[in-house]
Order: structure tokens, then sequence, then C-alpha cells
């Protein structure tokens, strides 16, 4: 089990990070607000997740421990894979996604790209005496700098699946709510995926 990682981050993509640990680079999937917190040549860590199939090792990562064991919980679920949980996280706060399993709120779960009602139902039924304390606070973690935010938001998007169509409407929308100071990459992400929900 690789419970975290930290060396330098030697490569930023839509999808992943690769981190240099020992001389090794290690790529390390991550959700698009995780991956804006980074930064190329800085020293990094990243809560982890090694992820074993019998034709590879996958490894998942996490801007906290907090973050990484919600995924880990998620997991335990049926029907949930590795890609459905980092999707979740993607969409949500941990707190957020502790609500949602806690208050049975089916409508925020199918916010998710891959879970449709029934899936959401067979969540929080299975985990939702599981989850740990719910706090109330749905800040971001710091994003990149104002000027590049929509690159940043458009590739998170297309990591989930989205059309570069459907990538360039959520940028260009969530640009024209935006009035003044740009607010971090992850809450202008969470609230380009909202937007795709409502029209899919």
């Amino acid at each position: 089990m690789i419970a975290s990682v930290r060396g330098v981050v030697t490569a930023i993509l839509p999808d992943s990070a690769v981190v240099e640990v020992g001389g090794v680079g290690m790529r390390v999937f991550c959700t698009p607000g995780t991956l804006a917190g980074l930064r190329t040549g800085a020293e990094a860590r990243l809560a982890t997740t090694l992820i074993v199939r019998e034709d590879s090792l996958t490894l998942f990562g996490f801007a906290d421990d907090g973050e990484r064991q919600l995924f880990d919980l998620l997991l335990t679920a049926n029907g949930v894979g590795p890609r459905i949980a980092q999707a979740v996280l993607a969409v949500h706060q941990p707190d957020a996604v502790r609500r949602a399993l806690a208050g049975a709120d089916v409508a925020a779960l199918t916010k998710v790209p891959g879970i449709g009602k029934r899936g959401a139902e067979k969540m929080i039924v299975e985990l939702k005496d599981k989850i740990g304390p719910i706090g109330f606070g749905d800040t971001g973690s710091a994003g990149m700098l104002a000027g590049a935010w929509q690159e940043q938001v458009r590739q998170g998007v297309l990591a989930l699946g989205w059309t570069a169509s459907q990538a360039d409407q959520a940028v260009a929308a969530v640009g024209e709510t935006i009035d003044g100071e740009a607010p971090p990459v992850p809450v202008l992400l969470r609230q380009a995926i909202r937007l795709l929900g409502k029209s899919r």
C-alpha cells in the first residue's frame, strides 16, 4: 500500500500528475481540483491509494488524507469503481459528499457523471451509516492564477468525459458569472459541472 508520495511535480496532465520520488516518476491520477493546486517544478505531497488489478497498478492521489479516506469508503459500495469514486470527489467537496449520503440527497449524487438514480440510492443505503463527521464548509483549495482558470476548468471538464464543445460552452457560461476576481479553480470547476449536469 502506497499511502502518500512526496516529490517534485515534473508534469501535469489533464487527468494526472507525474511526481518524481527517489528518481522514479510516478503517475498519480487526481481530480481536476487537486491538479489545480499543483505546480510543475514545485514539491508536492499527495495522499494516495494504490488500486491493484490483474493487468495494472494505478495510483490515485488526493489533496489530503481525509479526501483519500472518503475515496476508499466510496469504493466499498457495490458498483463503485475508482473512476466513479474520483468523479464524485471532482464534483463535490468531501463534506458535501458526506452530507449527500447522510441526508439521502439523490439529486446531488446524480450530478456526478456515471451515477444514475438507482446507483445513487444504492450508495446511500450502503454508506450513510459509515460516513465520518460532517462539516459545513465548501471552500476549494487554492487554484491557479486568475488568468489561467479557463484552461484548467476546460481540461477538468474534458477529463470527466464531456466533449470539447461542451467544455467550451461551460467555460464561457462560468465566465459570465464572474464579477471581479476569479474564485479558486476547484470552485469554478464545480460550477461548470453543475451547469453541464443541468443540460444533460
